[in-house]
């Protein structure tokens, strides 16, 4: 791109030097009213990438929300060299609803892309969606939290064998990145597809505004965007250590083998060693206690908060370290 260039879009644009705040239909209610998406879109006024930064693909994982909306009313874009698609809810409907999928059908909005407008309620919205403000883009950032009754701590998931989307990941300096593809139908599988490098970054838990993973995630865009040279007052962050989990590593979400009460002896993010306790089952009484245990030293990468489980429900996200990476979080004191 030699010159500053306008954001075009089905019925608008945006010109260089340009901010502009809109409400886009996707879909329509039952009444026939319309349904907007709220989206914002920085155009600098000089020539840069493209890059679009999305939330709430889930309708109830609100920490992306917040990052994707400091990043657009309250960064100085002042000298911005490119553009920034901000959508900070996806999933109208469903954030409305505060529910993770879209209330028509029950369908999952994150396997409904790159969307078919011909198609069910789901992709034609989705189509709406990636064709305008996600296929035009250089580059993404599509922000996540774990599900209801889960959390994560703040992580990327990247596919590394692609050059470009590794660039991003590494950029976002995050300590852990999860190396696999975006399944099928997901935004940043398909926007990856369709030449549009993107990233997913989970970061918390839902129905939760929490500054201890927003504070970090605004720094990881920072770094993004000063890696595509974008703000010239932000330089690109290491974060002291880091860990790529390929799809060989060992990795399992460990499961409780009784039903019960759950008493959690570690969290999201911290280091635990082989045969460490992890968690204690316990019945209503406390007359008997099953004893959860590493199978191997690791990083929590995700971790229950709701605390009763079946047999079978998952308890934490369990990762193992190489040795240096292990060393490395040792003398960090992580």
């Amino acid at each position: 791109m030699t010159a500053a260039e306008p954001f075009t879009y089905q019925g608008g644009r945006v010109d260089p030097g340009e901010t502009q705040n809109l409400r886009y239909t996707v879909t329509e209610t039952y009444l026939g009213d319309p349904v907007r998406m709220p989206v914002t879109i920085v155009n600098g006024d000089r020539p840069g990438p493209t890059v679009f930064l999305s939330a709430a693909a889930h309708g109830d994982e609100l920490n992306g929300v917040e990052v994707v909306r400091e990043v657009a009313h309250e960064w100085d874009h002042t000298g911005l060299k490119g553009t920034l698609v901000c959508l900070p809810v996806l999933n109208v409907p469903g954030f409305i609803a505060q529910q993770r999928y879209l209330p028509i059908y029950d369908r999952d909005l994150n396997r409904s892309f790159p969307g078919d407008p011909e198609s069910t309620s789901a992709k034609r919205m989705a189509h709406s969606i990636f064709h305008n403000f996600i296929e035009p883009c250089d580059y993404g950032l599509d922000f996540h939290t774990s599900t209801r009754g889960r959390t994560n701590m703040l992580h990327v998931r990247a596919d590394m064998a692609d050059d470009a989307v590794a660039r991003v990941a590494n950029a976002f300096a995050s300590n852990v990145i999860i190396d696999k593809e975006g399944p099928s139908g997901t935004l940043r599988g398909e926007a990856t597809e369709a030449g549009t490098p993107a990233i997913t970054i989970e970061m918390g838990e839902a129905h939760r505004f929490q500054r201890e993973f927003i504070d970090p995630a605004l720094g990881g865009v920072r770094s993004v965007l000063a890696e595509f040279s974008m703000l010239d007052t932000a330089t690109v962050a290491w974060p002291g250590w880091r860990t790529v989990i390929a799809g060989s590593a060992e990795k399992t979400w460990i499961r409780a083998d009784a039903g019960g009460l759950v008493d959690m002896h570690a969290d999201r993010g911290e280091l635990v060693h082989e045969g460490e306790r992890i968690a204690t089952i316990g019945n209503p009484f406390k007359t008997d206690d099953t004893e959860v245990r590493a199978p191997f030293t690791g990083l929590l990468v995700g971790v229950l908060e709701n605390p009763v489980v079946y047999p079978g429900n998952p308890l934490c996200h369990l990762v193992k370290l190489d040795e240096r990476t292990l060393r490395a979080i040792e003398r960090n004191n992580y």
